[in-house]
């Protein structure tokens, strides 16, 4: 007999009007309101076929460029610096968030870039904010350090992370949030952040299948919207991220990791979706991510990248396209 609940953060805001909290089946969170779980043979099939752009792809040697800046983490104006893959900084009005860092070389993943800086210039850091739980999104050994460098930090994070990143960081101060939930952030801090959907999906390990939420954020300022969009295929929530909460000023959304499609497709963007993907929330900016840092996919290095400019070029994308450097200022 299938078990079907609801479960949200009962201490922090809904901004959803009647959203019961996040759909779980069986023990697993929902994608929204389905199930969706990565066949195992799926992933087998990948590694077991030759893939078609393999010449093409050890060909293609891009690598983002990448300015140094140990200084920005000790800047006070509004900016945001691209770590690189889904890593950022963001500040904004004197408070800062570290986004998804993944700073540090694994035995899975291995940068193609260098970070701007050393991982012992980020400091100052107020909120460690997460989107999700997979490991190029949520490292271990990255929060460690960046929690040793900034004692201070408290994480926000989704629902049912808190027991996985406090076994890291023991002590840490969280909060965790389901869709369309408001973390509580002092008031006069002038910043509302908000964990909203993405179709994805979560594993760690072995057992513990869509066990923790996955999702996305936004920033809301008096004068800015930042949305960062985690990791997630095209879905209808873009357009409904726009209807609650306006256009957002800068869209940092996912462009690479799409190929083969079979294995992507329900996981990941292609440059077209994330282009319907940031027209359907109306964005003044797109700023792409998930690309260039590691190989996690079929497609040659440059060419999410390279496909993203031809479709701005080509009208299709309604923002102005901005692709910055790592380590590069963006003022906002």
């Amino acid at each position: 007999m299938t078990t079907i609940r609801y479960q949200r953060n009962e201490h922090l805001k809904t901004v959803k009007p009647d959203y019961p909290g996040n759909k779980v089946i069986d023990g697993q969170f929902a994608n929204g309101d389905d199930l969706y779980t990565p066949s195992f043979k799926t992933v087998l099939k990948w590694q077991l076929s030759r893939n078609p752009q393999k010449a093409e792809k050890e060909k293609d040697k891009y690598i983002p460029t990448v300015i140094p800046d140990a200084q920005a983490f000790n800047a006070n104006n509004d900016l945001l610096m691209w770590l690189g893959h889904a890593s950022f900084l963001l500040q904004l009005n004197g408070v800062s968030f570290l986004l998804d860092p993944v700073l540090i070389d694994s035995p899975f993943l291995h940068r193609r870039h260098p970070l701007p800086c050393s991982i012992n210039d980020i400091r100052h850091i107020d909120y460690l904010a997460l989107s999700h739980g997979h490991r190029d999104h949520f490292d271990e050994k990255s929060v460690k350090a960046v929690v040793k460098n900034n004692p201070q930090i408290k994480a926000l994070i989704p629902l049912a992370m808190g027991p996985l990143l406090h076994q890291m960081v023991p002590g840490i101060t969280y909060q965790e949030a389901g869709w369309y939930q408001q973390y509580n952030l002092p008031e006069n801090a002038g910043i509302g952040v908000y964990y909203l959907p993405a179709a994805h999906w979560h594993r760690r390990g072995l057992n513990d299948m869509n066990k923790v939420l996955w999702g996305s954020l936004l920033f809301q300022t008096a004068t800015q919207l930042i949305y960062f969009g985690g990791d997630s295929a095209y879905e209808q929530h873009f357009a409904e991220i726009k209807e609650l909460f306006g256009a957002p000023d800068v869209a940092i959304l996912p462009i690479g990791a799409y190929k083969p499609p079979y294995m992507m497709q329900l996981s990941h963007m292609n440059p077209p979706e994330a282009v319907k993907a940031s027209n359907d929330l109306d964005a003044k900016t797109f700023i792409p991510m998930h690309y260039g840092t590691f190989d996690l996919s079929d497609e040659p290095a440059g060419e999410p990248v390279r496909w993203m400019q031809e479709l701005a070029a080509a009208g299709q994308l309604h923002a102005r396209l901005q692709i910055p450097a790592v380590g590069e200022r963006v003022l906002l």
